[in-house]
């Protein structure tokens, strides 16, 4: 079964998590309330030549999922890009990554925010095997996305695959 990139979904980001997964997600977001005044994370819109973007699914979380992650410190937008796309996709960027958009994710806290990347050069070193953080990677047709893309991914494939400016919330 193949979502639309127009359909919605009222689906909170825990449901479908197990108590543990909950839980960890609460530590974690803790964490990083007590250790950061503002997180800051990247996802990226890879797009190949084929009109296929790829998606990942987590262990810890359900649904289809764009890839990126946390910005450390001392570590440039960039640099987090390329590496979370290295670790979740075997992906080395070969090109300038362009910058889509800035959101405020307020679903997860108050105090975190994503930068949305189009990457339209790059070349893949190895197919991505799972492991403890991706279940599963891989590329799909705009036109065939997976069931079970997260509310936020259809949002954001919706507003890169049709021109959309995009909106202030992740």
């Amino acid at each position: 079964m193949t979502e639309r990139l127009s359909e919605t979904s009222t689906r909170e980001p825990e449901a479908g998590l197990t108590r543990l997964q909950r839980l960890q997600v609460r530590v974690l977001h803790t964490y990083f309330r007590l250790v950061r005044g503002m997180t800051l994370g990247v996802r990226a819109v890879v797009l190949n030549g084929a009109d296929e973007v790829f998606l990942i699914r987590h262990t810890y979380t359900p649904g289809w999922q764009l890839p990126g992650g946390g910005v450390e410190t001392g570590e440039t937008l960039s640099e987090a890009l390329a590496k979370e796309l290295r670790e979740e996709g075997c992906i080395r960027m070969t090109g300038l990554a362009q910058l889509y958009g800035i959101y405020f994710n307020r679903k997860v806290s108050r105090r975190d925010h994503v930068a949305l990347y189009v990457v339209r050069e790059f070349v893949v070193d190895a197919v991505k095997k799972p492991d403890m953080e991706i279940a599963e990677a891989r590329f799909f047709p705009l036109d065939a996305l997976p069931g079970g893309l997260t509310p936020a991914t259809r949002r954001r494939l919706a507003e890169v695959a049709g021109g959309l400016a995009p909106a202030a919330d992740w």
